[in-house]
């Protein structure tokens, strides 16, 4: 086994005892580490700028569905969550203060999951269904958004520039 020790964006320094079979993955990893987390950072954010710009278009429809839901203070919730939803979206997008738009993010999932997601209240199959696969695919959506939050931006992001001023 060979050990490699791969500096990824932001300094952040992680430890890689891969067996020499993969260790030509590890070095093409590392060698494109900040246009990966480009990629994925575009890739994240587009579901939240797409799914944010759904809810701003029909505000009261979005919080009525809400209240349908027995979401307390549902009104409060669409009016600041959506356009919350959206801005963090942009934000992570651009790399543009990654971190807490990040951390937003990864905040507003929980809640939204437990909010909308809640599989085992549903009977029906099918619904239920449905409704595991979204609460599951939030889940790693919100472990896409822990990677981001450790790893930061990367070098092709605003962040980067504003840290050279």
């Amino acid at each position: 086994m060979s050990s490699h020790s791969i500096k990824t964006p932001d300094s952040l320094h992680v430890a890689s005892r891969s067996p020499a079979v993969f260790s030509g993955l590890d070095g093409l990893v590392a060698r494109n580490a900040d246009g990966l987390l480009l990629v994925g950072r575009i890739l994240m954010g587009w579901i939240f700028v797409t799914s944010g710009w759904s809810k701003l278009a029909d505000l009261d429809g979005f919080a009525a569905s809400l209240a349908h839901s027995g979401v307390p203070a549902a009104s409060l919730l669409a009016y600041v969550g959506a356009p919350l939803e959206f801005v963090a979206g942009v934000a992570l997008l651009l790399g543009l203060a990654t971190r807490y738009a990040t951390l937003f993010l990864i905040l507003f999932m929980i809640v939204a999951t437990l909010i909308a997601h809640r599989y085992w209240e549903f009977a029906e199959p099918a619904a239920r269904r449905a409704q595991s696969n979204n609460f599951y695919k939030n889940v790693a959506m919100t472990g896409g958004l822990l990677a981001i939050l450790v790893s930061g931006a990367g070098r092709f992001a605003i962040d980067r520039l504003m840290r050279r001023r």
